[in-house]
């Protein structure tokens, strides 16, 4: 019963993983142009890779069925249009900044700027959407940005380790603090795993810790030790690699960590939209 129910739902699994990709990468994008010295190649790229996703969530944003069946997850219509706006408002802004940081690059930090607002405008009205009052709404907007940066954070540090690989002359220091941040990222999830559990927390309500026992504690225990507990410990080695400028370690460590943060994202989307709880 409970992957039946997961499975009937993954028109909204796929919607949190497409999103995640498309916000979380270009916030990293962000970041690493002001922070660091990454290449323009690969900002350019990964911008490229963020509006692809963003164009795929935006197409299957306007497919998503109007309720969830036996989900106690609550579909709040009257969210669907801005939330789609804001994506389409999200692609256009995306792609602007590259064209404005191509012939007036003075115009292109404002662009950017706008563009994390539709990013985080995205993800607003998704929790409204889907998150019931506004204590459970607020909880699900946090949920869904630790959730996209995670998810979007992991790919765009993967591509970055490649661009290692074939420019061995780029300083370490873009990918240090990528992976830095990454660890800390899926380290707050933890944080959060354990604040959402005790709490119980999600439209399912229930006692605290109650998510780790019952017909869904197989899946429950997946996201936290397949989804959060293994990426913590891979992340921590990918900045430990890094810092040793060991770039293919690096890498490797990144692909193995893009399988398995995904696979707890789609684990949490699953988990949220099929039974109603937050982890």
């Amino acid at each position: 019963m409970p992957a039946t129910q997961i499975a009937q739902n993954l028109a909204f699994i796929n919607w949190t993983v497409l999103t995640g990709l498309a916000l979380g990468s270009y916030g990293a994008v962000v970041l690493l142009r002001r922070r660091t010295s990454a290449t323009r190649g690969y900002l350019a790229f990964t911008t490229v890779c963020a509006i692809a996703f963003g164009l795929l969530a935006w197409a299957s944003d306007g497919a998503l069925p109007g309720t969830l069946g036996d989900s106690p997850v609550v579909v709040d219509g009257a969210w669907d249009s801005p939330r789609g706006a804001a994506l389409a408002a999200f692609c256009l802004l995306a792609a602007a900044s590259l064209i404005v940081r191509r012939i007036a690059p003075v115009g292109a930090p404002p662009t950017e700027l706008a563009g994390l607002v539709a990013a985080g405008a995205v993800l607003l009205f998704g929790a409204l959407s889907w998150g019931g009052a506004s204590l459970g709404a607020a909880a699900l907007f946090v949920q869904l940005l630790i959730v996209s940066a995670a998810t979007g954070g992991v790919f765009a540090a993967m591509i970055l380790g490649h661009w290692y690989l074939v420019t061995p002359k780029l300083p370490e220091a873009p990918l240090i603090l990528l992976a830095r941040i990454l660890f800390a990222v899926v380290a707050l999830q933890l944080v959060l795993f354990g604040a959402w559990t005790a709490s119980g927390a999600g439209p399912a309500g229930g006692a605290p810790f109650a998510a780790l026992g019952g017909p869904w504690a197989l899946f429950v225990w997946l996201r936290l030790i397949v989804g959060l507990v293994f990426p913590l410990i891979v992340s921590w080695a990918s900045v430990q690699t890094a810092r040793a400028r060991s770039m293919e370690s690096a890498t490797g460590l990144l692909y193995i960590n893009v399988g398995s943060i995904a696979a707890g994202t789609i684990l949490a989307a699953g988990l949220y939209f099929g039974a109603g709880l937050l982890v």
